[in-house]
């Protein structure tokens, strides 16, 4: 255990001596060139603006939502700063390149697929190349040596990446759809509640006949687009989850090594990411306990995939790399797909410990991130016959928990109460009458602003009080709360006791829990700093996979419950997909006397 974490020592300090840099993730929005950077903690206003060369003042009139501070892991849009290209001749142009002009309904993605090149060097062979508005005749650099290098899946999941960026930065009430083959002008307008001029007016005067398979269109919404199986761009899509190889996993014999792959993205863009080196530091002393509780011989060979896809092909000839009997990640989606080929002929197994996979579809694939659509299986007795649910509103609300909670009620009656607080007025703040009644209350803030937040728990916390103290009957109430309130930095966490506030989370480490401390005084000694929750799911994966590399595998997990220290995992096979997808959520509930339990 001592070499392995000398080693990362020195992997942490090669990696901060990487220093800062630019996303490499660049987008066009309206005609505009971006950049798309995720906020790191740490990061400041006055640091972005150095790095990238543009005013603070820009970089906020660009992202009106970082008026009140950046938040880590935001993605926010800088504009793009143009930088002295690369002359080529005229004879070099024509050996490394060949032509091609844009015609009529061509899209960028049809044209990754004609040339079987990856999206991704499209955009970067072609740096003034907007992709959603590519003009008729325009010419395209077609890199010769790609030619035949990407297969559709490939080309498929970049385009989708390059989606995914345009939504993490979009306007509100707008999103990005990729148009999939069957829809037309007239069922998108049905889908998205608008009529077709609306459409065409929103995609700068985009006509029917102009509309083709893989196309991304602007259209209204959050960003979120809901999976269906028509979800495709040709019927034999992987994103149709057809039926897949079914994969029998060997068991290792005991005395046998076990030889593990860790891909994870410990740099991107030349900047240190420590949330994966926290996850690889769980992840050994997980793998420490599992040898001394049986004894097994465990080697680990560990990669930065950085967010690089081609990186991740490259890995895939590594010697070390090829030895391995379970591979853990790579992070990101779209790095999967060449793993996921190469362990269903390997047949061995793959674990995407964090992310939720949406468009992987393999036998061999394991997902310690809790199924969505399981979220809030574990409180519909907060929307039972025998309660009185009451939504609280403020003038800004989050849309996604709205709509989550919308689902669970499934037409179960609820009232809508809107919360106002003015600035001297008592009275505006008081929230004693939504108690003053003898039901079994349900209080839901749909609230995004952390000071409402704080506000109306306290105000509920304090109408509890006043009527308790006059000799009435104590108020019956939970409030479901939103895992997103974690992440303020100023709420109080006791009024969560006062409120009975019941959370749904993907995971819980309780700090007073014995397993919890044992772990925590561990992770100290041997890196010199407290665990986060990245180190718990690190300790856990290896918890669960190490040894079940000698028995389990053969049975793809199923049937067992797996606790390493207080976050249950149990897998199953959605319906409908071949992945192994843990389906347990954490229910935490908060006691008026100050005690937690989880379910």
């Amino acid at each position: 255990m001592k070499r392995l974490c000398a080693t990362l020592l020195m992997i942490a300090w090669g990696l901060s001596a990487l220093g800062g840099g630019k996303s490499t993730t660049i987008v066009y929005i309206n005609g505009a060139k971006y950049y798309i950077h995720t906020v790191q903690a740490g990061e400041t206003l006055y640091g972005l603006s150095k790095t990238y060369g543009v005013g603070e003042q820009v970089i906020l009139q660009n992202n009106p939502s970082i008026a009140r501070g950046l938040k880590a892991d935001e993605n926010i849009k800088i504009p793009y700063v143009a930088e002295t290209p690369e002359i080529l001749s005229d004879r070099k142009l024509r050996k490394t390149f060949d032509f091609h002009e844009v015609t009529r309904g061509e899209t960028l993605y049809s044209i990754s697929r004609r040339y079987e090149i990856p999206v991704k060097t499209l955009l970067a062979d072609n740096p003034n190349l907007d992709p959603l508005h590519m003009r008729l005749g325009e010419r395209l650099l077609i890199r010769k040596k790609q030619i035949g290098s990407e297969d559709e899946a490939g080309s498929l999941q970049q385009w989708e990446a390059y989606r995914q960026s345009l939504n993490s930065v979009a306007e509100t009430g707008t999103s990005y759809h990729i148009v999939h083959a069957g829809e037309t002008f007239y069922s998108l307008s049905r889908r998205f509640g608008i009529s077709e001029e609306q459409l065409s007016a929103l995609n700068g005067g985009l006509q029917a006949a102009d509309l083709k398979a893989g196309a991304m269109i602007v259209v209204p919404g959050t960003g979120i687009q809901p999976q269906s199986a028509a979800d495709t761009l040709r019927h034999d899509s992987v994103v149709r989850f057809a039926e897949v190889e079914p994969i029998e996993f060997r068991a290792l014999r005991r005395g046998e090594a076990l030889n593990v792959a860790v891909l994870l993205p410990l740099a991107v863009d030349g900047r240190p990411n420590d949330n994966y080196l926290d996850f690889y530091q769980g992840f050994l002393l997980g793998l420490d306990s599992v040898k001394q509780k049986s004894g097994i011989s465990v080697n680990v060979d560990l990669y930065n995939t950085a967010r690089d896809t081609t990186r991740i092909r490259e890995i895939l000839g590594d010697r070390g790399f090829r030895r391995a009997h379970l591979i853990i990640g790579p992070v990101y989606e779209e790095g999967l797909y060449p793993v996921i080929r190469y362990a269903e002929a390997k047949r061995i197994p793959v674990v995407s410990p964090l992310a939720h996979i949406e468009r992987m579809n393999s036998d061999v694939l394991f997902q310690l991130a809790p199924d969505p659509s399981r979220k809030y299986e574990k409180v519909r007795d907060l929307v039972a016959a025998d309660k009185r649910v009451t939504l609280i509103y403020t003038s800004t609300v989050d849309r996604e928990f709205e709509k989550e909670v919308l689902a669970l009620l499934d037409g179960h009656p609820y009232e809508r109460y809107t919360y106002s607080y003015q600035q001297g007025n008592k009275e505006s703040g008081d929230l004693t009458p939504l108690l003053e009644n003898d039901a079994q209350n349900v209080f839901v803030i749909l609230s995004d602003n952390e000071v409402d937040v704080d506000r109306i728990l306290a105000g509920l916390a304090s109408a509890d009080t006043s009527i308790t103290s006059r000799g009435r009957t104590a108020p019956k109430f939970t409030v479901l709360g939103n895992a997103r309130w974690n992440r303020y930095n100023n709420l109080d966490r006791a009024i969560f006791f006062k409120d009975r506030v019941v959370f749904i989370s993907t995971y819980h480490a309780k700090r007073d829990s014995d397993r919890v401390k044992a772990f925590d005084s561990a992770y100290l000694r041997s890196f010199g700093m407290l665990p986060t929750l990245f180190s718990y799911r690190g300790y856990d994966t290896a918890e669960i996979f190490a040894p079940a590399m000698y028995g389990d595998i053969e049975y793809d997990l199923e049937d067992r419950r797996y606790t390493p220290l207080q976050t249950t995992y149990l897998f199953s096979q959605p319906e409908g997909r071949a992945n192994h997808v843990n389906h347990n959520w954490t229910r935490v509930n908060y006691h008026n006397d100050f005690t937690i339990t989880i379910e």
